[in-house]
């Protein structure tokens, strides 16, 4: 009982959270504010999972936890190259 009740409420906060790093996305000063704040996203939506996996009892949600944890790397790491060279792939010829 009193387990649940924790979890629902870390449930709200990682929520807020989510809700603070959407505005810094939109308010951003710089694009590395940006990228650090959907990277602070994407670890919020892990966090998220994990607590609903550990309600729910259930195992069935780790996947999409590698998966979005994959996603996230990729995305930052890409983004991060954008901003540093200008261009995600280079193209030689």
């Amino acid at each position: 009982m009193i387990f649940e009740t924790i979890l629902v409420i870390a449930l709200c906060l990682l929520v807020l959270a989510i809700m603070a790093n959407l505005y810094r996305i939109v308010k951003g000063p710089s694009s590395a504010d940006r990228v650090q704040a959907l990277d602070s996203v994407g670890i919020n939506i892990i966090a998220s999972i994990a607590v609903f996996s550990v309600l729910f009892h259930t195992h069935a949600f780790f996947d999409l936890i590698l998966l979005i944890g994959i996603l996230s790397f990729i995305g930052t790491t890409a983004f991060a190259k954008f901003l540093e060279r200008g261009v995600v792939i280079e193209r030689k010829r």
